[in-house]
């Protein structure tokens, strides 16, 4: 089709047989893979963009949820061999109390967690239980649940709270220098407390590609991301 769209054939000169060469070398050589190139750009940047405007809707979503307000907070950051990190933050997201338990296997110390935790309650009147959405979630629920029969009539309310970015937060140098003396392992906790009182004030703290909701934003342009 090159040959045809320059009118380059065989017509019996002498040089017909070294241009049609010429064009087949070229076609080979030079343009079939700069526009096999470009074809791959263009199709990538249209496959992230798409991947942005999902990750975008996503992310608007999120920090727009309703926040639940001012109201003293339990959040669990769950764990298995390594514990539950158990925080206590103030209607402000200040710190009250930070504690880790081991109710889960392979220490099993389920009681003297629930004893903690319904402790917790009666002494900081707490209203909400966030618990993070990873490993051990379930079985921490259960062990909420169980906080909850003990308390009767006491309103305690127990949300399950993604805790993408948490760890991320938690090593940064602006949680640094909020909790300069406590542990890093329970500000993640405090980071799932407070996102749960006002999603948009705690997750705008987190790169966005560490907020996990989208597919693809480790892999996409970051300076389009921001």
């Amino acid at each position: 089709k090159v040959a045809a769209y320059w009118l380059i054939k065989d017509q019996g000169r002498p040089a017909d047989s070294w241009l049609s060469e010429v064009v087949r070398w070229t076609w080979r050589v030079k343009l079939a893979s700069q526009l096999e190139t470009a074809l791959i750009t263009r199709v990538r940047e249209a496959s992230e963009d798409n991947a942005i405007g999902v990750f975008a809707n996503n992310l608007k979503d999120l920090l727009l949820a309703a926040p639940a307000g001012d109201k003293i907070t339990l959040g669990l950051d769950p764990g298995l061999r390594t514990g539950v990190k158990a925080v206590v933050v103030d209607t402000t997201g200040k710190l009250l109390a930070s504690e880790t338990i081991f109710p889960h296997v392979p220490h099993k110390k389920w009681q003297a967690g629930l004893e903690l935790l319904v402790h917790w309650c009666h002494t900081y009147h707490i209203a909400l239980v966030a618990i993070g959405n990873g490993t051990g979630s379930r079985e921490t629920d259960k062990l909420v649940k169980e906080v909850q029969a003990r308390l009767g009539d006491n309103p305690l309310q127990r949300i399950i709270v993604s805790e993408a970015g948490a760890s991320i937060y938690s090593a940064s140098a602006l949680a640094a220098a909020e909790f300069p003396d406590l542990d890093v392992s329970y500000r993640g906790a405090v980071s799932i407390a407070r996102r749960l009182q006002d999603p948009l004030a705690e997750l705008v703290k987190i790169e966005p590609k560490a907020i996990g909701v989208g597919q693809y934003q480790h892999d996409v342009d970051q300076s389009k991301l921001m």
